[in-house]
């Protein structure tokens, strides 16, 4: 009789069967993907880019899955990387519209100069049943205490778009956010050289690094992709290369 010992025996040795898996670090720099290997983790970066459906649980639901994708659609080919998603893992209050536009000020962010929109609506398919649709939040830098958002919109600086996955089929209620940083107004907020990096490398400073608001403290933990994004500038707008990498947040009230 066939061993089912021996079987696993087979499939170890010939590299089928491993107790660890390599896993991106925590401890990161937007130049260098860092592997470390440490016990069992759920696998995290996979052959084509394909995650399998059970990666559902970890507080935010791939868009592939359900025909969606980690790029916005900013004109019709081309998009800019969703590179941080805040998992659903977090405290509830910023999972609603209104807390994340009181957690953005927290971290240094703000509703656009004025109220007013300046620049192209973007949209998103975040697979979760409701299509494309248009960017829920737009905040920008804010420079205290002169100037607040108006002057980012002048002297350019960091900004982040965000959606809500919370459709019919995927409904996380995690935040998709696309950020970056841009150019000053004379020369049409266009994304800077390794803009798509720096923005959410920012961003996730300023979480990872503690915040508060009227009394209430967050810190975030963060935890970076591989495979979600596709490397390089195939798609991206404006022509720039991203790495690849989405950070994954979850922020708890302290």
């Amino acid at each position: 009789m066939f061993s089912p010992t021996l079987l696993f025996g087979i499939l170890y040795a010939s590299g089928l069967c491993a107790w660890s898996s390599p896993v991106v670090s925590t401890d990161y720099d937007s130049s260098q993907l860092v592997l470390t290997s440490g016990p069992a983790q759920p696998q995290r970066e996979y052959e084509n880019g394909e995650l399998p459906p059970e990666e559902n649980t970890f507080g935010w639901v791939d868009p592939r899955l359900n025909g969606g994708r980690l790029l916005d659609y900013t004109t019709r080919r081309l998009g800019e990387p969703m590179n941080v998603i805040i998992s659903s893992l977090s405290d509830p209050f910023i999972l609603t519209e209104s807390g994340l536009h009181i957690y953005a000020k927290s971290i240094g962010f703000s509703e656009e100069c004025m109220g007013l929109h300046y620049g192209n609506i973007h949209e998103a398919d975040l697979g979760d049943g409701l299509g494309r649709k248009p960017e829920q939040y737009l905040a920008r830098q804010e420079y205290f205490p002169i100037g607040g958002t108006c002057w980012e919109s002048v002297r350019g600086g960091h900004h982040f778009r965000a959606w809500h996955q919370n459709g019919t089929i995927a409904n996380s209620g995690a935040w998709f956010i696309g950020a970056s940083q841009e150019e000053d107004s004379s020369k049409n907020h266009k994304i800077i050289p390794n803009g798509y990096n720096l923005g959410r490398d920012y961003l996730v400073e300023q979480a990872t690094a503690g915040s508060h608001w009227q009394g209430v403290w967050w810190k975030a933990e963060v935890e970076w992709r591989a495979g979600l994004l596709e490397r390089g500038k195939r798609g991206v707008n404006h022509g720039i290369e991203q790495d690849g990498l989405v950070a994954i947040l979850t922020v708890y009230r302290l």
